[in-house]
């Protein structure tokens, strides 16, 4: 019998897919060779990301940009409430949000035009536009993700876990495809947990062992595997490769720092009351348990968001007070927590869907997509908060000062993570040298 079939299939997919999924970043090589001409900050070390992605589109309007003096069927059902910078007014559905007004920053002003969302969605998560909806490569991912970009280049912040998780899932949403790595290869894609943290019998199905497989008995199949790959290594150049995926999974299988990241059974009853007992909230808490052990990059999938109001589909009202009071009390939560913890200086926030809604609603009392203007919420201790960067016009439907492109928005969380984006290149699968951004800048009025 073969080494690689006495493992049992399942053990084994979930044993590479753990390893494929958790590699470090660039070798000592690299990053010195990026430090040197500017494009890699050793200052951030230790850095990390939590993007709340809103698959769908949130309304601008129901959100962080309402028109109280918009007429009614561009205002829409909601009231909007002031924050605790004067002058800035959030959606009646975000109180806590508004709280910590000092503590944010909004830009109310991306936009790229498009009302598609298989375009959109590719744009916001890598900086490029997409496939169209209806194109026969719609499902086909041209950019790495921002995740897989960062787990690349920077790997994780603790040895023994990934660099970038998914959390609960990648599932859900509208056109909700473009996470991964594409030509940057699949070791850099999301580490995606797949269970509920509010459930109570959450677990993470890759941090397990299958029935009858221990820890000796994988070091046994290991040090076999390891025996094989000896004998072929010097005529595969893809053995290296394997090699890392192996060693890897054994880490995350066999080590203490995966397991406890993701225990979030170790919180106490009051912190994740605090964050709210609900998907969100509790996918929120684990995002912060994670970049606190050590992992780079967290997206938390928050769906769905398209409100349409036809058959099958949230009103806008129904949508927004569904949806929005739990996503504002676990962004509230986050941010309150990653400062009294001191991580909020080190750690960015970015909540964000592909596009916005239309201004004027629809005959059925929804909205539909619009691409031409709509905001994206930021959070850091290290960046200038208290601020609503970007004016869109009174009824919401176009920017009247400030445009900014999702290339700005994926060059600011680079820059967070000290990436200059447009100084890396990477072979795309034809071996074509591509910019990681080709024209994108960080937001200056956030980073100074």
């Amino acid at each position: 019998m073969s080494t690689t079939s006495s493992l049992g299939q399942s053990s084994r997919r979930s044993f590479l897919q753990a390893g494929a999924l958790g590699i470090g970043g660039l070798t000592l090589a690299d990053l010195l060779r990026l430090q040197a001409t500017g494009a890699a900050r050793p200052a951030a070390d230790r850095t990390s990301v939590i993007l709340f992605w809103l698959s769908g589109g949130p309304g601008h309007m129901e959100t962080w940009d309402p028109k109280p003096r918009a007429p009614a069927e561009y205002r829409g059902p909601l009231t909007a409430i002031g924050t605790s910078v004067a002058g800035i007014q959030f959606s009646e559905l975000m109180p806590e949000q508004a709280r910590l007004m000092d503590r944010l920053a909004v830009v109310r002003t991306v936009n790229h035009g498009s009302g598609d969302h298989t375009k959109g969605n590719h744009w916001m998560l890598t900086g490029f536009e997409g496939p169209a909806f209806n194109a026969p490569d719609n499902t086909q991912q041209r950019r790495p993700a921002l995740g897989s970009a960062v787990a690349r280049l920077r790997g994780a912040n603790q040895a023994g876990l990934p660099p970038y998780v998914a959390v609960p899932h990648l599932r859900g949403g509208t056109d909700n495809l473009f996470h991964y790595a594409a030509y940057l290869g699949v070791r850099w894609n999301p580490f995606v947990v797949n269970s509920d943290p509010n459930e109570k019998k959450f677990g993470v199905a890759n941090l397990t062992l299958t029935r009858g497989l221990t820890l000796q008995r994988i070091a046994q199949r290991r040090e076999m595997v390891a025996d094989l790959d000896r004998l072929r290594r010097a005529g595969d150049g893809e053995m290296g490769a394997l090699d890392q995926f192996q060693q890897t999974a054994f880490e995350l299988l066999t080590g203490p720092a995966a397991r406890e990241a993701f225990d979030i059974a170790q919180e106490p009853e009051t912190v994740r009351a605090r964050y709210g007992r609900h998907t969100f909230g509790q996918s929120a808490l684990m995002a912060r348990r994670l970049v606190e052990h050590g992992v780079t990059f967290v997206t938390v999938n928050c769906v769905p968001w398209d409100h349409h109001g036809s058959p099958g589909q949230y009103k806008t009202e129904e949508g927004a007070r569904l949806l929005v009071p739990p996503l504002d009390r676990a962004i509230a939560a986050l941010v309150s927590d990653l400062i009294e913890r001191g991580l909020y200086e080190r750690t960015l926030l970015v909540a964000m869907g592909e596009f916005g809604r239309t201004p004027r609603m629809n005959a059925n009392a929804g909205r539909d997509h619009w691409g031409n203007t709509f905001s994206v919420l930021f959070g850091c201790g290290g960046m200038k908060m208290g601020q609503a960067i970007g004016r869109s016009s009174a009824r919401g439907e176009h920017v009247i000062d400030r445009p900014l492109d999702p290339q700005d928005v994926a060059a600011t969380v680079y820059h967070h993570l000290g990436i200059d984006a447009q100084a890396i290149m990477f072979p795309d699968h034809r071996g074509r040298p591509l910019a990681l951004l080709d024209r994108g800048e960080p937001i200056r009025e956030l980073v100074g």
